[in-house]
């Protein structure tokens, strides 16, 4: 039985390891060696050699080069006003330009009695800004949407059943009771997400200049968290969030998306990866659930035409994602699994986690208090975070309990908490 397969289904049964005494013998990379062989012993020398080394590998290797944005960019406010929600927060929806003819729609949610700029949560969603919450003035997405006849999607666009199909993962009233705005943009606004050749979304807007597309240029995974930068700057100049204190946070593959934007833009203060999986936050050496062979076969606009070559023999691979997890610091990290989520190998993710501490040690910051992960749907928090809740693939209650525990941790200055 197959556990936590994300969507679309395979056409043909996956010959996936779900067993750990079949888990493969392997070495991971060592984040503090660096290409020449020489080793970090300090903070600089991982600041201007070994982080800068890391990052070309995973830009080169797996995700692709992004381009340089548009030097200016374009917001306008669709509509504000209170909301009907718990506590009444205010309603703020904002369309942002991500380069010439491609935007997308910020939906936000500020707690109404607020003391200066707020620190907030930022995510996407898989089925539109109208899928979080109920919320009638919620505007609908006009952009590609993954088909669901359960959702009543067809020919990839949105209808009216999509108005809160998925709001039981956001808990926005309880995020914003806890003193954080809550923000999220629809992903396909950003790329659509099946293989078009690049032709579609943000992509088009950047086209490859003529002859074959580069072995390295971006894919999906690297244009949503392009997208999610460009929300960023929009934050930056919105006087009530505080956008020194934006905790990111992703599920399945806007986990991966998450990861990856975190790694490459320093502004995003937490990074929260739940149920990421293959080329998210699990290991990719162990060769456990969803594999780099099985992604790249399914998924092939996901990641850049480099990474393709490692299906094979994934101990090729200059990098593992204990590596991508690492370039988050010294900002903290929290990373999430479900028990019964096989696929997205759960104990992959934790030693990731678990391996990117001697970065954090070397920073002068504490890690994983442990070599195992805690008791189920308990959470170890140090400047890594991790939990295992009980269940499927998924976003629930108990997982923004532990996020926002985490974020009170870290982004608590006594300004808008």
């Amino acid at each position: 039985m197959m556990v936590g397969l994300p969507t679309p289904l395979l056409s043909r049964p996956v010959q996936a390891n779900y067993e750990e005494s079949e888990v493969p013998s392997y070495e991971l990379p060592d984040p503090l060696v660096c290409l020449d062989g020489t080793r970090v012993e300090d903070a600089q020398v991982w600041r201007e050699k070994r982080r800068p080394e890391i990052l070309e590998l995973f830009r080169d290797q797996v995700y692709g080069r992004s381009p340089r944005p548009p030097r200016e960019l374009e917001f306008e406010v669709l509509e504000e006003g209170p909301s009907e929600l718990e506590g009444k927060p205010l309603r703020r929806q904002v369309r942002v330009q991500l380069a010439a003819g491609v935007s997308c729609d910020l939906l936000m949610y500020l707690p109404q009695e607020r003391t200066g700029a707020l620190p907030a949560f930022l995510a996407l969603n898989f089925y539109g800004n109208t899928s979080v919450h109920p919320d009638p003035r919620i505007v609908p997405s006009s952009t590609w949407m993954d088909e669901s006849e359960e959702f009543g999607i067809v020919d990839n666009r949105a209808t009216e059943a999509t108005r809160g199909v998925r709001a039981y993962r956001w808990e926005i009233e309880t995020i914003v009771s806890r003193g954080y705005a809550f923000c999220t943009v629809h992903y396909g606004d950003i790329d659509p997400d099946h293989d078009d050749g690049f032709e579609n979304g943000v992509h088009a807007a950047f086209p490859a200049e003529a002859g074959e597309r580069p072995a390295d240029a971006w894919g999906s995974i690297s244009a949503w968290a392009f997208g999610l930068s460009r929300v960023l700057d929009y934050l930056v100049q919105d006087d009530e969030v505080d956008a020194t204190r934006v905790a990111l946070m992703g599920h399945s593959r806007l986990g991966k998306t998450a990861l990856w934007a975190g790694a490459q833009d320093e502004r995003f203060a937490l990074v929260i990866s739940n149920n990421s999986g293959c080329a998210g936050a699990a290991l990719s050496r162990r060769e456990f659930g969803e594999t780099v062979a099985r992604i790249n076969e399914v998924f092939p606009h996901w990641f850049c035409r480099n990474f393709h070559a490692y299906g094979a023999d994934v101990s090729r691979l200059p990098v593992d994602q204990h590596m991508l997890i690492s370039l988050m610091a010294p900002r903290p990290v929290y990373v999430a699994s479900a028990s019964e989520d096989l696929w997205a190998d759960p104990r992959g993710e934790f030693l990731s986690a678990r391996h990117a501490q001697p970065i954090y040690e070397l920073l002068g910051l504490s890690g994983l208090p442990g070599d195992e992960p805690p008791p189920e749907d308990e959470s170890w928090q140090g400047s890594l975070g991790y939990h295992r809740r009980g269940g499927e693939h998924d976003v629930t209650a108990l997982d923004w309990e532990h996020f926002l525990d985490f974020a009170d941790r870290h982004l608590s200055s006594g300004k808008g908490l």
